[in-house]
């Protein structure tokens, strides 16, 4: 008997516990390891304890961001930057966060670090994406990571184990589902999916009774706040997710996913930081690399296994994005047809929807 937390459910409190500025461990061979406490979170007491550990606290950043501030990413996809001695919390967040690069675009001289593995570093800027936080994170090296983790009540996860579970895509159970009629179509059921992960829950909406031996009208829709709710001008998603109902109502049949992935996975907080970005000049995919994040973060194999749990294995996918084609195709459903979705272009999403097509691949 057993009521110790499994690897995800360990992975799911130290989720939690980064968000709320509390540090984690993460263990690697041999008993050593390294605590890990996110950036953006981070409090002046928690650095100040911090430095009393004595030793070379880094800074983990991705190479994105480190591409931005001109520090040299020794470690290809990652930098780890020596935090100065006289470093307080307002330049770690600055170093974290691109919000005044424009006024301050002097950060460094850095001292960026080439020796030793940067594994646990990887790990943790992983953990903090994972948290929907600023992808930077102080690691500082623990001689004896159970120790320091029991005598701290810190939650601690085994680096051997963490790794493929942040690489994986947490398959959805479903949970429940009942009938929801809307305007599309008053023949609309709402099923509801959970990640075993903890993380956010995901949902598929089915009008009518579609076939499962016939390719599916299916739409792959993230989540939104800003254009499905709010109506926003800068973007087309709310356009595309009515645009999407209104043509399966009129179908008669379809299947609408929609994952709770906001703005291109990298979270509603983070994605405002985006526009506050392109308002200074920046574009979507610029705007994202200065936070130090990829073009787009979301990960659509959950689309995949929900259509496989409600029993599709065919589709004709609503999207204009090829990457869900291809994703949709490497994870076994089959893409019949692409059916088009060209709508909601405004003035104040023209030049968005420009740099989808160009640097996205979008086929608008």
């Amino acid at each position: 008997m057993s009521f110790a937390p499994t690897p995800p459910e360990l992975l799911a409190r130290a989720r939690a516990d980064l968000r709320m500025g509390v540090p984690v461990v993460l263990s690697g061979p041999g008993g050593a390891g390294a605590l890990v406490m996110a950036a953006e979170t981070l409090s002046a007491p928690r650095l100040g304890d911090l430095r009393a550990l004595g030793g070379q606290p880094v800074l983990a950043i991705t190479a994105r961001r480190a591409t931005t501030l001109k520090a040299r990413p020794y470690d290809g996809d990652l930098a780890r930057i020596a935090l100065p001695a006289d470093a307080g919390l307002a330049w770690v967040l600055a170093v974290a966060d691109p919000a005044d690069d424009l006024d301050m675009p002097m950060k460094g001289p850095f001292t960026t670090l080439r020796d030793g593995p940067a594994d646990l570093h990887r790990l943790a800027l992983g953990l903090a994406k994972s948290a929907q936080l600023l992808p930077a994170a102080l690691v500082h090296d623990l001689p004896d990571a159970d120790g320091f983790s029991r005598a701290q009540g810190l939650t601690q996860l085994p680096a051997q184990l963490v790794a493929p579970l942040l690489a994986a895509s947490p398959r959805p159970d479903a949970v429940v589902n009942a009938r929801l009629p809307v305007e599309a179509s008053e023949a609309g059921r709402l099923h509801i999916f959970r990640p075993g992960d903890g993380s956010e829950e995901h949902y598929a909406f089915e009008i009518g009774q579609p076939k499962r031996d016939e390719p599916v009208l299916a739409r792959l829709h993230s989540a939104c706040f800003t254009g499905d709710v709010l109506g926003s001008l800068k973007c087309d998603c709310g356009p595309q997710l009515r645009g999407a109902l209104a043509q399966m109502g009129a179908a008669g049949a379809g299947v609408l996913l929609y994952l709770n992935q906001e703005g291109r996975g990298i979270g509603l907080a983070n994605k405002m930081r985006a526009y506050s970005l392109q308002d200074q000049g920046f574009d979507t995919v610029e705007a994202n690399h200065r936070l130090g994040f990829e073009d787009d973060e979301r990960d659509f194999r959950l689309g995949a296994d929900i259509l496989k749990t409600m029993g599709f294995s065919a589709v004709r996918l609503l999207t204009n994005n090829p990457r869900k084609i291809a994703m949709m195709e490497k994870q076994g459903i089959t893409v019949a047809e692409r059916v088009p979705l060209k709508l909601g272009e405004t003035a104040h999403n023209r030049a968005y929807l420009a740099t989808k097509a160009a640097k996205s691949g979008h086929l608008l």
